[in-house]
């Protein structure tokens, strides 16, 4: 397999789990990963929030490890990289209004290449318009987002990914094993036993 190299989009209080596992997972198999943050350079760190399912209306938020960035946002060329991964959290919230992100993910749809993006980092996908008849699932609470964008919102289990040609989505952290098996598919990452 060739190693691949990726982009991972991060801002304060992304979702934990959702940064951290991916990089170190990825990171483990052999890919390179960069992390980067609008405003933030290498070495600066974001802030993450821990995000569970504790049987209330809506998930609850805790405060998570601070994560090290290793590229400088402004200096990133999106040619370089051979996949995208958007975590989720409320970064994307305010990362979505950012042009330059816009930009790098629009770039990443137009080269038709893989793109991973879990929970509410569907949000900057509609917000860069880049989702007009495609499938793909989110956070529940993301939904209307991506239907608006003119994509197909799919409702699955949360511990589910769901593939729609180079795009890998999925609803939430639990998925990590579904989400990141499929990503490393669509990126022709082969592991065995």
């Amino acid at each position: 397999m060739a190693a691949k190299k990726l982009l991972f989009l991060v801002g304060d209080f992304v979702e934990d789990y959702e940064v951290m596992v991916p990089f170190q997972a990825l990171t483990m198999v052999g890919h390179t990963c960069h992390a980067v943050c609008p405003g933030k350079k290498a070495g600066d760190s974001v802030r993450t929030a821990v995000h569970d399912f504790e049987g209330d209306q809506t998930y609850s938020e805790k405060p998570g490890h601070n994560f090290s960035l290793n590229e400088t946002f402004a200096e990133v060329d999106a040619s370089s990289y051979d996949g995208l991964v958007v975590p989720g959290g409320r970064a994307p919230e305010y990362l979505r209004l950012n042009e330059d992100v816009q930009k790098i993910v629009r770039h990443f749809v137009e080269a038709d290449k893989p793109i991973a993006a879990i929970c509410h980092g569907l949000q900057i996908l509609a917000a860069a318009g880049v989702l007009k008849g495609r499938s793909c699932t989110a956070y529940p609470a993301c939904g209307p987002e991506v239907t608006l964008a003119g994509g197909t919102f799919k409702e699955i289990e949360v511990d589910q990914a769901h593939v729609d040609g180079n795009l890998v989505t999925a609803p939430a952290w639990p998925a990590h094993p579904a989400w990141l098996a499929e990503f490393l598919k669509v990126l022709g990452t082969n592991i065995e036993l």
